[in-house]
């Protein structure tokens, strides 16, 4: 059961980091961030304070990251991103993890069985993550880094004609920009993978066809010449009959 359970676990994790490819180098930075233990008798470092620092130890905010978080600035950070529609990403997020998990699960657990594994996991995971806790944890990322006046400014923004349009047209603009930035990198990086091929020719397989290229004609094989037909046979002459005397 282990074993047959490994490959969607490692589904799971895929796709989680697929969801949100900078958890990785959050989790990552984290970890070299990590505060080194003050030893006894040593003089403690002090690091330069960084400019979200600087925000979070403004006057009228704390630095405690279980201080309660002011109601009036919590309203406005979940209005803010209730007009940027923001506040759908924990619901976008549950959604697309469910559905890879049932794509998994379905060849794992077997259709006569994936429906009862669905209707448990669906259960379970959205009493362990709700979409609304998502928005929660989200709401204090925002306290963190936008005092009040940054939060009224952007919704002033975000109200406006413009922003409006801004909220609609950015996810396709964002979209289309990172379509065409991945196409010119894929190029650019088969370009100079065909170019090292004749160097190192074993990664000649692996690289699909260059399409810009005109295909090589392929050298004729060596067909032997079609024999002569053969003379036709002479007609026989039919001989004069001679003369009667």
């Amino acid at each position: 059961m282990k074993l047959r359970m490994a490959p969607l676990a490692v589904a799971f994790v895929a796709v989680i980091f697929a969801v949100n490819p900078a958890l990785a180098q959050s989790v990552a930075d984290g970890a070299q961030k990590a505060p080194e233990q003050h030893q006894p008798g040593a003089t403690a470092k002090t690091a330069p304070p960084s400019q979200a620092d600087a925000r979070v130890g403004a006057p009228g905010q704390s630095s405690d990251p279980t201080a309660k978080l002011d109601p009036a600035k919590d309203a406005a950070i979940r209005h803010l991103m209730d007009i940027t529609e923001v506040s759908n990403m924990g619901q976008n997020i549950q959604n697309y993890i469910t559905q890879q998990v049932q794509e998994v699960a379905g060849r794992a657990v077997g259709a006569g069985k994936v429906q009862k594994f669905m209707d448990t996991f669906s259960t379970q995971f959205n009493a362990n993550a709700s979409p609304s806790s998502v928005t929660d944890a989200m709401v204090t990322i925002y306290a963190k880094n936008f005092s009040m006046e940054d939060i009224q400014g952007l919704i002033q923004f975000y109200e406006t004609p413009l922003g409006k349009r801004v909220v609609k047209t950015l996810p396709e603009v964002s979209q289309q920009s990172q379509r065409m930035g991945v196409e010119m990198e894929q190029n650019a990086a088969l370009t100079v993978l065909r170019g090292m091929s004749n160097e190192y020719p074993e990664i000649k397989p692996m690289l699909p066809a260059d399409e810009g290229k005109p295909a090589e004609s392929a050298p004729a094989p060596n067909v032997a010449p079609a024999p002569k037909p053969a003379p036709a046979p002479a007609t026989p002459t039919t001989p004069k009959a001679a003369p009667q005397k």
